[in-house]
């Protein structure tokens, strides 16, 4: 008898500890994906931002406007359109070396240089805006104005980038929302298991007098080292990942515009939220599933 029970017990424990590892295991992988798509959803938000920023709506003045007052009256009237940033003046002596300056070659930029003498292009106003979405509704204000002879943003296609990144980013945060709710729902019905293995366990306990409190407090405690077991791995590897991805690519993907964070102190910051995920997650799993047995058990 006192054998058939100490293998039952020794049965019980090994299917608590399996359970247990398939949990953690859940965890482990859910916040590896979790951790990839705050990584990818955090550098898009700072993508855009960028892009946003390097964007400017160019505005070319008409020749028989080029006049200090004239033109003192053109800023104020974009200055004051919602959604402005900034304005920058051009004259079309600035823009004529700047022109020149995009030649390497000193023999290009001689052949050049005589058109200077009678500079074809415009005084330009260069408009920074607070949001990039709005950059095509602001050039149209723009247009609008006495003296404005041309505006540009880089059309269409400038717009349609900035929508897609948004889209993109969008989309990464109600993934990693969904993820975390799968992995609450996946520790909960591990402990839900584990809890209905040891219901005889709970029905005695209450029977001699337990509060609700005492029975949830081991639970609880269960569910948070679960999550924090399970994110040892995501947050090691992804701290390790973002330190060697920034070395091996100096900090920059394919441009200027797309830089990376530093990793220190970001590094740091992803692996205490991925820590601060799993123990959570560990804590609402088993916290809906004691809460639902207690119920069930009035």
């Amino acid at each position: 008898m006192i054998s058939r029970s100490l293998k039952e017990g020794i049965r019980g424990v090994g299917r608590h500890w399996a359970m247990s590892i398939y949990s953690a295991a859940a965890v482990t992988i859910t916040l590896f994906i979790v951790s990839l798509f705050l990584v990818l959803t955090f550098h898009l938000q700072r993508f855009t931002k960028n892009f946003e920023s390097e964007v400017k709506i160019s505005v070319m003045i008409g020749y028989d406007y080029e006049h200090e007052d004239v033109e003192a009256g053109i800023k104020k009237q974009i200055e004051a359109i919602d959604g402005v940033k900034s304005v920058e003046y051009k004259t079309k002596d600035e823009e004529f070396q700047f022109y020149l300056d995009q030649f390497e070659d000193e023999r290009t930029r001689k052949l050049f240089e005589p058109f200077g003498e009678d500079n074809p292009l415009h005084d330009a106003f260069y408009v920074e805006t607070n949001d990039g979405s709005e950059i095509q509704t602001i050039a149209g204000e723009i247009e609008k104005i006495e003296g404005v002879d041309s505006v540009n943003y880089g059309g269409q296609s400038t717009v349609d980038m900035i929508s897609a990144m948004e889209a993109v980013r969008k989309f990464g945060a109600v993934l990693v929302i969904g993820l975390t709710i799968l992995a609450v729902f996946l520790i909960q019905n591990t402990i839900n298991l584990t809890i209905r293995a040891r219901r005889d366990e709970i029905t005695i306990m209450r029977n001699v007098g337990a509060t609700n409190r005492f029975i949830r407090a081991p639970f609880l405690w269960e569910g948070i080292l679960t999550g924090i077991i399970g994110s040892i791995l995501p947050v090691g590897l992804s701290i390790y990942a973002y330190f060697l991805l920034y070395q091996k690519t100096g900090g920059i993907l394919i441009s200027n515009m797309f830089k990376l964070a530093p990793p220190q102190p970001y590094a740091y910051y992803l692996g205490g939220v991925l820590l601060a995920g799993g123990i959570l997650v560990g804590l609402l799993g088993s916290l809906l599933s004691i809460n639902k047995l207690l119920r069930w058990k009035r």
